[in-house]
């Protein structure tokens, strides 16, 4: 009998957690925006963007996020404080992470990991309402 393995329900590396969830800023709205949202709202894979800006290094992660910063309208204090945030949420990525993190993050977006896992799920949920239809239908209504 094998293990299964522990990342299937969550296959990003937890060390991106800290720097993924920490807040950009509030929207027009007053809501808390995280960098997760601004990453995805960019168009961008938030886990592939943080594999990258680790592999940057602090000071050219920094910059880049400043870059990406300013092209993410939705928190109005960006516009003129986007380089201050940018250097906050700097400090918050993993210093160098081990090289199964930047493997692990990469194939969960390279490979189709996350799918190939998110694709069986989905099979098993056809499966389950195939059976609740059969069964459904089998009982029928008696005489």
């Amino acid at each position: 009998m094998t293990m299964a393995n522990p990342n299937v329900l969550n296959p990003h590396p937890p060390e991106f957690d800290r720097f993924l969830y920490a807040s950009v800023g509030e929207d027009r709205n007053g809501y808390v925006v995280t960098v997760l949202s601004t990453l995805a709202r960019l168009g961008l894979d938030p886990w592939k963007e943080t594999a990258e800006l680790v592999a940057l290094g602090r000071d050219a992660a920094r910059a880049r996020l400043g870059t990406l910063l300013t092209r993410f309208p939705d928190v109005p204090t960006l516009e003129s404080d986007h380089g201050r945030v940018a250097g906050d949420l700097s400090q918050l990525l993993p210093e160098s992470p081990p090289s199964q993190t930047l493997k692990r993050a990469a194939s969960t977006v390279a490979d189709g990991s996350l799918g190939k896992s998110g694709v069986i799920w989905t099979i098993l949920a056809i499966v389950f309402l195939l059976y609740q239809v059969m069964s459904t239908v089998g009982s029928g209504s008696g005489p």
